[in-house]
């Protein structure tokens, strides 16, 4: 194996740029504050630790998003359980997504997503709330793109009828 020098100013541009995001797929998947730090921590160790396996001509951001959304549904799938979203993780932290998390909408949608199964909860988290094309999830989630456009049509159906059922209606 070769040995590859890792600028540690480059690597940390990256955490800078993709922290955020990686943790907000994260928390959305597992619904769980400190399970999703855990995870974005692992991601970005595990993405210095793979520098020399990462190819430049593809997308980074597809590249980290893989092994994030990989490590929370690992992580999902070990607690398989729901968790109710409590106040007090929401206070916890404050930017312009989680500020969203915080009024009662996206408290029943949150709900609502928890109660679907994670291979429909993460390709709706991916494409509605990161706004990753068809062929993007389909490479992190190793799916063929038809069976993400498959998911998600069933996964919006199932949503739709999870916050009808809650009294949510748009």
């Amino acid at each position: 194996m070769k040995e590859v020098k890792i600028d540690n100013k480059a690597f940390d541009s990256i955490v800078e740029e993709y922290g955020k995001a990686i943790f907000n797929a994260a928390f959305r998947i597992v619904n769980d504050y400190e399970d999703a730090m855990d995870i974005t921590q692992n991601t970005f160790i595990k993405v210095y630790e793979r520098l020399d396996r990462y190819d430049p001509s593809h997308d980074i951001f597809s590249w980290l998003y893989k092994i994030a959304v990989n490590e929370a549904i690992t992580v999902a799938r070990r607690r398989s359980r729901t968790v109710e979203l409590d106040d007090e993780t929401c206070i916890q932290f404050r930017n312009p997504e989680t500020e969203y998390v915080q009024n009662e909408t996206s408290a029943h949608l949150q709900r609502a997503l928890m109660e679907l199964s994670l291979d429909y909860r993460t390709v709706l988290i991916l494409r509605h709330f990161h706004g990753l094309s068809y062929e993007a999830i389909s490479d992190i989630l190793g799916i063929p793109e038809k069976t993400v456009k498959s998911r998600l049509f069933t996964g919006r159906r199932l949503l739709r009828d999870s916050l009808l059922q809650m009294g949510y209606a748009p």
